[in-house]
Formats: structure tokens, C-alpha cells, sequence
């Protein structure tokens, strides 16, 4: 599913990714966890086509196939937007709009039908326990139930591979491990790629692998 190979960062001097290989399999999944600073965002962010690593001939990054260096612009923000979900810490809904609208968004993004969109994301908040609450906007949601709208929202386009970046991060202890289960459930459903950064020990060991980064590196 993912192949990366040589994957350098810097911000200025500051190098903060020093040459990462990784490859994870479909239907994996996979937790990176370590030290704050040691890159794990800066990595996800680069698999997840958010950010682009620094120049050097021999990095390589592909997903399900597709060689991510040969993409301009638009041809990736379309990769993006049909392969590949994402799950933040704080879940990023729009306040304006209700559940049932934050979730049809990168459907309507993509193209797809008011109508195909929004059967589908009902079909998702119902399968995620948030059948009724549908209309209801994010400031009327426990932060459990945002989430688990940011979760749907990953998911309306049937993406191939899901990040998330410390999803459980602002959540209680309950709320946390119902979202937890919740990954592996969905991965059993529907076949879904996780990866997942995080320093919630539970779920990292919970994971198929772990993968622990220092200073910029993936520690074998």
C-alpha cells in the first residue's frame, strides 16, 4: 500500500526527517510512536501528500501503485481527495455546518451527486452510532461524537489508506477506546490502511506493528 524510501526534511538547517524507508501493507495496521520531535507529524504528513519532503534524487514515495513524484498539483490534491482520508487530534469540522454536511464535503469535492453524497454519509453516521444526529452542529456534539463525524468524514469517499495523527488525543479515557475499537472494526469492514501517530501506549500496542521513531529515523 505505501513504499517509501529515503524520505529527508528540513526546515532551514533543522533537519527533522534523516533518510526514513517505511512500507506498510494493505489492510495493516500500523502506529509510529516517539519523543515530540522526533518527526512523526512531519513523516505523516509527507505519506499523507500534505507536505512534500526536501529534494534529493533517491527519495521515492508510492501509494497502491501510484508513484506520488510523478504527480503536479492538481492530478495529487484528485489522488488525495479519492484515495486517502484523514483523522486530525482536533477533529477540524466546520462550525457552520451540520454533521451530516461536514461529512459530504470531500464528497461534493470530488463530484458526487447531493443526493449519492449525503445516502452515503447517513449510511456511515448511522454505521458509527450517529443516526440522529444528523442536523445537529458540532457545538451541540460531545467531543466523542465530533470525532467519530471527523471519523465518517475520512471515510465518505472510500479511501484506500486513512491517517491520523493523535486521534484520540483530546478525548476522554472512555471516548478513546471506543474510538480505538472502532479502527480495527473499521479495517475489518471495509479493508482499510491505518496509520496511526500517537503517545497513547493502548492503542499504539493495540496495532499490527509499531514502529518507534528518534531523532528524525525509524528505529528497527
Amino acid at each position: 500500500m505505501i513504499q517509501a524510501k529515503n524520505i529527508h526534511k528540513y526546515y532551514g538547517d533543522l533537519q527533522v526527517l534523516k533518510g526514513v524507508d517505511i512500507h506498510i501493507k494493505k489492510g495493516e495496521i500500523v502506529s509510529i510512536v516517539g519523543a515530540s520531535g522526533a518527526g512523526k507529524t512531519t513523516l505523516l504528513q509527507i505519506l499523507g501528500t500534505l507536505d512534500k519532503a526536501s529534494s534529493n534524487d533517491d527519495f521515492q514515495l508510492n501509494i497502491n501503485n501510484t508513484s506520488i513524484n510523478s504527480l503536479g498539483d492538481k492530478a495529487l490534491a484528485k489522488f488525495r481527495n479519492e484515495h486517502i482520508g484523514f483523522i486530525f487530534q482536533f477533529h477540524q469540522l466546520l462550525p457552520e455546518f451540520t454533521a451530516l454536511e461536514n461529512v459530504c464535503l470531500p464528497a461534493f469535492i470530488k463530484g458526487t451527486k447531493k443526493t449519492e453524497a449525503e445516502k452515503r454519509a447517513k449510511e456511515l453516521l448511522d454505521f458509527l452510532g450517529l443516526a440522529n444526529r444528523y442536523n445537529h452542529k458540532p457545538s451541540e456534539l460531545s467531543g466523542g461524537e465530533q470525532q467519530r463525524v471527523a471519523v465518517a468524514r475520512a471515510l465518505i469517499n472510500n479511501p484506500d489508506l486513512i491517517f491520523a495523527d493523535e486521534p484520540s488525543g483530546n478525548l476522554d479515557s472512555e471516548s478513546a477506546e471506543n474510538l480505538h475499537n472502532l479502527f480495527f472494526k473499521l479495517r475489518d469492514e471495509f479493508g482499510q490502511t491505518f496509520v496511526i501517530v500517537t503517545h497513547n501506549e493502548e492503542l499504539a500496542n493495540m496495532a499490527d506493528r509499531k514502529l518507534t521513531m528518534i531523532d528524525g529515523n525509524i528505529v528497527r
